[in-house]
């Protein structure tokens, strides 16, 4: 996609937020169907968990959400009264849940360079070292049983400048992280994000040839893969992933904005065709989630920002055939 204009970029999501905003108050979502598992994650509509699910439930029809973080906490947090609380709004909304989208790995790998994209604070109310990445995994395996999902998601650790001589060190880690929840019925879902060390698709591909596990499966993202250089992810580095295990899907877009930076942008707008990919996971018969991941703002509430690019997600799904 070319680069668009800052007055356009913000003008016509300024528009379409207004348009939208009043049609979606207007009356009540009816519930949809896809071939998918059709969400949106939770924090990015509101830290107010029954609000996010009243929006997605009743707003935007859809029957599965994705749980990240709640009330000013990440899910490894919640007490046991809040967790409670939590499974009984989900059965008010009638919500079932697609996976726990952890921060497993999401941290420094140890002994190596320090890398630019270790955050000093929380990401997503997260805020972990590596220390405390078993009991992050064991919490993540509990929490997944608790909300009913057999998926919990992770990371490779922050992105390192070369990171040949870690590699095969952090595949024995993830191997080693895969087997432990596939003992535990659970399958393990890794996130190519521009920040760790597997943000590509094609990274993504080599990634997954390395560790041959059943229990690890990509959460494919190519939002993310973009915001890492990679403009061709769909259909380029789609075509090298092994299809069979791809087990998770993120949806959110980027595009060059006007100081010719990629940055975040509504769902509708960016160098991903939506269309295109769901209809090339539908080909494959994939059947798992496709989650909104928002990340895009606008200069505006993380509530109204998703409503925009739920608005675009749910048009791609149904010229893609994949909504109804």
């Amino acid at each position: 996609m070319a680069e668009i204009s800052r007055r356009d970029f913000i003008g016509g999501a300024g528009m379409a937020m207004g348009a939208y905003a009043l049609s979606s108050r207007l009356a009540m979502a009816q519930q949809l169907k896809s071939p998918f598992k059709v969400a949106i994650i939770n924090d990015e509509i509101s830290q107010d968990f029954e609000l996010a699910c009243s929006v997605v439930s009743r707003e935007f029809g859809l029957s599965w959400i994705e749980l990240r973080s709640m009330w000013g906490k990440n899910m490894q947090s919640l007490t046991s009264a809040e967790i409670g609380e939590a499974k009984k709004i989900l059965a008010k909304y009638g919500l079932k849940v697609t996976d726990i989208a952890s921060p497993l790995f999401k941290v420094a790998w140890p002994g190596a360079p320090q890398s630019k994209f270790g955050k000093k604070g929380d990401s997503f109310k997260a805020d972990f070292d590596f220390k405390h990445q078993q009991e992050v995994m064991e919490g993540g395996i509990e929490l997944a049983k608790e909300f009913g999902t057999r998926r919990l998601r992770c990371f490779d650790f922050w992105r390192i400048d070369d990171v040949k001589p870690y590699r095969a060190a952090i595949n024995a880690k993830l191997a080693e992280a895969a087997a432990t929840c596939g003992k535990k019925g659970i399958l393990l879902v890794l996130e190519n994000e521009f920040e760790c060390n597997t943000a590509t698709g094609r990274e993504a591909a080599a990634t997954l040839a390395a560790i041959p596990s059943p229990h690890l499966m990509l959460n494919w993202d190519p939002g993310n893969a973009v915001m890492a250089g990679e403009m061709d992810a769909f259909p380029a580095a789609w075509d090298l992933l092994p299809k069979n295990r791809i087990g998770h899907c993120h949806v959110k877009n980027a595009v060059k904005g006007p100081e010719g930076k990629i940055q975040w942008a509504p769902v509708a707008v960016g160098y991903v065709d939506w269309t295109a990919q769901f209809k090339a996971l539908k080909a494959t018969g994939y059947h798992e989630a496709v989650s909104l991941e928002t990340h895009w703002r606008g200069g505006n509430k993380p509530e109204e920002a998703t409503r925009i690019s739920w608005k675009g997600m749910k048009e791609a799904l149904q010229n893609a055939g994949c909504l109804s």
